[in-house]
């Protein structure tokens, strides 16, 4: 069995009657190959020259480039693309491309190829960020920045943000990435402490975002109503947890999208502390949906 499917990957049978896979035209795998995501086509890459050449075609893999992956390309020196296929090229986008002094990252998901960003905490204005009796900056591996804000006590909470960037036509959904409480390494295991922790569950964090082209979202939510979550079965605190602030349409890719963002809670008459901010993601809807989901790992 194992020689009569070798024989059919590599071409024909040894009696040279029977086609094997490797007799169809590299056009026809071309025309699967344009229907399949590249995961799935760099898999079957793997069955003979045939599948090889075919799914090396640069007719291929420019449809699953984004239009404006040029865009994506000009943030990288020239020297690190010049001479790429496109398959190549898919590949060197599917990692984090850092702009804007390595504080915002943007990059192709690997199975569909939508255009995905994130902004560190550290390429936001945070009020107070440079006075450590308020904010203390922590080296970690749970970022993908390497580095978050980590937030003592202070009276008036708020961090905001903006990003310019030419994004394909999409829509987007932009979302805040925080921690409640303290975490470390002790003999090995991850711990929490939550001695700074307090004042969410007084007044709402409000969250907002607007567009230059006049969209706007905002929404409002405790951070740490414990007896909610409890009865909910869904425990906030010492979890990394994203926080939807809404959604954003791209129409037009040839134009620069500007989006400013904000998260704060101002209410001076109480203090609020024990919270990290470690970054913002702006992910297309549909990509988040299919995620949660378990339709795209």
């Amino acid at each position: 069995m194992g020689a009569s499917l070798s024989s059919q990957t590599e071409g024909t049978n040894r009696t040279g009657m029977r086609p094997g896979l490797g007799d169809i035209p590299e056009g026809c795998l071309a025309c699967v190959f344009m229907n399949l995501t590249p995961p799935e086509i760099c898999n079957l890459a793997r069955l003979n020259r045939a599948f090889r050449g075919a799914a090396s075609s640069d007719s291929i893999w420019v449809k699953k480039l984004p239009t404006n992956y040029q865009d994506l390309l000009n943030l990288l020196p020239p020297e690190r693309y010049q001479n790429m296929s496109k398959k190549d090229i898919f590949a060197l986008l599917s990692r984090p491309v850092p702009f804007d002094d390595g504080y915002k990252e943007v990059w192709l998901d690997r199975v569909t190829g939508r255009v995905c960003m994130a902004i560190s905490a550290k390429g936001m204005a945070i009020t107070g960020i440079d006075d450590r009796r308020y904010w203390n900056r922590v080296s970690t591996e749970e970022s993908r920045f390497h580095i978050v804000a980590y937030l003592l006590q202070i009276w008036w909470f708020e961090v905001d943000g903006v990003v310019k960037f030419p994004l394909p036509a999409d829509v987007y959904t932009l979302s805040f990435r925080i921690h409640l409480g303290r975490f470390s390494k002790r003999l090995g295991r991850r711990v929490s402490s939550f001695e700074h922790t307090h004042g969410w569950d007084i007044k709402p964090v409000r969250f907002e975002l607007s567009t230059t082209d006049g969209q706007l979202a905002s929404c409002e939510c405790y951070l740490d109503d414990m007896e909610q979550d409890y009865e909910n079965r869904n425990h906030k605190r010492g979890c990394w947890i994203e926080y939807k602030v809404g959604e954003f349409i791209v129409s037009n890719s040839e134009t620069v999208t500007e989006v400013r963002f904000s998260m704060k809670q101002i209410d001076c008459t109480h203090s609020k502390g024990g919270l990290y901010v470690d970054s913002v993601f702006i992910i297309p809807t549909d990509l988040i949906d299919c995620k949660r989901r378990g339709i795209l790992k």
